[in-house]
């Protein structure tokens, strides 16, 4: 029985941060995005390229120096592409699960 509600078990943030897509192959290059909103479980993110429902994603959110009081930190996700909204201008919205994350340090984004 759908009644319309919102099923989400995490409480989504309406938050634009910069990310990066990062490359499968070695071929491909390292996509910008921005994301539209977060929780722990997940984001809606809009990007160039094509995107599979289902397949695997790297990714690194970039949260601000406001958000985290500590300068800008990066965070190393791992997740699956759930759905793919084709946009306008090239730009997909793509919602993807968060399998696994980890912050990284400083040196290693400095680089």
């Amino acid at each position: 029985m759908t009644d319309g509600a919102d099923r989400r078990e995490a409480r989504r943030f309406l938050m634009s941060l910069p990310m990066r897509v990062l490359a499968q192959e070695a071929q491909s290059r390292e996509l910008g995005a921005s994301t539209r909103n977060v929780s722990y479980r997940g984001l809606y993110f809009l990007s160039e390229g094509k995107f599979e429902v289902g397949s695997q994603i790297d990714f690194v959110l970039t949260l601000p120096q406001k958000v985290s009081s500590s300068g800008e930190v990066d965070i190393r996700c791992r997740g699956q592409v759930l759905r793919v909204d084709v946009g306008a201008n090239g730009r997909v919205g793509v919602a993807a699960k968060i399998e696994r994350y980890e912050f990284l340090p400083a040196s290693a984004t400095a680089a």
